[in-house]
């Protein structure tokens, strides 16, 4: 049986579930996102994603056609459609149909669309073994040409760094600013940990402010762990103690080797185990309920 998925207000199944070839989304990654998780009947800092996906797309002049408290409902109603006490959503909002010049003025009315499934990003021998990464060559763009922190849904920078990861046989990779620096992952933020202390790049590097990120230094404060968010390059990786990724979809993993270097003893390390705990405690009792 197929899913159901919320289109423009109301629940179609997955075969009616149609995007106009003239939707600027399509035409021109005109659009933004948000990747939200559910656990044990809660929608995970639903409304955290709901404020990033309004500060998108007030970022690129997208009228977002819903009220934040019926873009909630409709969350919820797709989830509870689809069956779902524990799953991911994808929610979309367009700039919508125009035609095949730039201009957003000729798109009159945004698409939105929700799509709630389950996921499994990674099996569940990498986060008890750990992850192998690679440095992508593909450089994260510069945050002064497009800022990063809009999260759009053109996503081809990422996706050419993760043709290299996919090459080299790995699941993940570190993307550098253009200046060298290390900035994120593909799809994910990156921590290290150096003699008890968190460290994790700056946002202003072009990196995405992960709602993911921000729970585990929440809960790295609370445990007494200080969090430092400062520039490095790939030698203070490939010399720390730990290295673990962050992301609505990874949730919270280790890494236990970039380019071939053994990160600390080769597993995850205490503090990254301590962190995931915290955070698949704290998913399986926060968040909206799915059913009232």
């Amino acid at each position: 049986m197929g899913l159901t998925i919320y289109l423009n207000g109301e629940l179609v199944p997955e075969e009616q579930a149609k995007v106009s070839v003239f939707d600027h989304g399509l035409l021109y990654g005109d659009g933004v996102f948000e990747g939200i998780r559910a656990y044990n009947g809660r929608v995970f800092r639903l409304e955290e994603h709901l404020d990033r996906l309004w500060d998108s797309a007030r970022a690129i002049m997208l009228q977002i056609p819903m009220e934040k408290s019926e873009l909630t409902e409709a969350v919820l109603e797709t989830l509870r459609a689809n069956d779902l006490r524990d799953g991911y959503v994808r929610l979309v909002v367009t700039r919508g149909c125009g035609d095949l010049g730039l201009d957003p003025a000729k798109c009159p009315m945004p698409t939105v669309f929700i799509i709630a499934a389950s996921i499994a990003l990674y099996p569940e021998e990498y986060y008890e073994n750990g992850l192998a990464l690679v440095t992508c060559s593909t450089r994260r763009h510069d945050p002064t040409a497009l800022d990063t922190g809009i999260k759009s849904l053109n996503y081809l920078n990422n996706i050419l760094a993760k043709m290299e990861t996919t090459h080299a046989g790995v699941p993940e990779g570190i993307m550098l600013s253009t200046e060298g620096y290390v900035a994120e992952c593909t799809a994910d933020n990156l921590f290290l940990v150096e003699r008890g202390m968190l460290i994790t790049p700056p946002l202003y590097l072009g990196n995405l402010g992960g709602i993911t990120r921000d729970t585990v230094m929440e809960l790295a404060e609370l445990r007494g762990l200080p969090v430092h968010e400062k520039l490095f390059r790939l030698k203070e990786v490939y010399c720390a103690d730990e290295c673990f990724l962050t992301g609505t979809a990874a949730e919270l993993i280790g890494v236990v080797s970039v380019d071939g270097r053994q990160i600390g003893d080769g597993k995850p390390g205490r503090i990254t185990e301590l962190l995931r705990e915290a955070f698949v405690t704290l998913t399986q009792s926060e968040g909206t309920p799915i059913y009232d």
